[in-house]
């Protein structure tokens, strides 16, 4: 899950934000996954307006030794990040499943960004 809506929509100009990604998930079992992103719930920053929270399912061939840093939920600076790259990196073939919501700022995003240790 990735908001690729930074800092806005109408001028992305980092990459896109991470919320989650689970790897090597056998079969369908999401809770055996190898977490590498942990979940953070959706918070665009105030006055940002709409961001998009897009979720993609690849399947994996095999399972793969990923290299790349791991972040828990109170890292908020999971910087720089595509899924795109990400996809390519690792030989992924086309996304098999999607979804997406939208979300802007409300009086929860505070609370949320409390827990990062940036």
């Amino acid at each position: 899950m990735s908001d690729p809506d930074i800092p806005n929509r109408n001028a992305p100009e980092r990459t896109e934000w991470p919320h989650w990604l689970v790897v090597n998930i056998p079969g369908s079992d999401m809770s055996k996954g190898e977490v590498l992103d942990e979940y953070v719930g959706a918070g665009p920053p105030q006055d940002s307006g709409l961001h998009r929270y897009v979720f993609l399912l690849f399947k994996q061939p095999d399972k793969i030794a990923f290299d790349e840093v791991k972040h828990s939920i109170t890292d908020g600076n999971r910087f720089p990040f595509s899924i795109q790259k990400f996809a390519e990196k690792y030989n992924f073939e086309d996304a098999v499943a999607g979804n997406f919501f939208r979300a802007q700022y409300d009086d929860s995003v505070p609370e949320l960004y409390k827990q990062f240790k940036i």
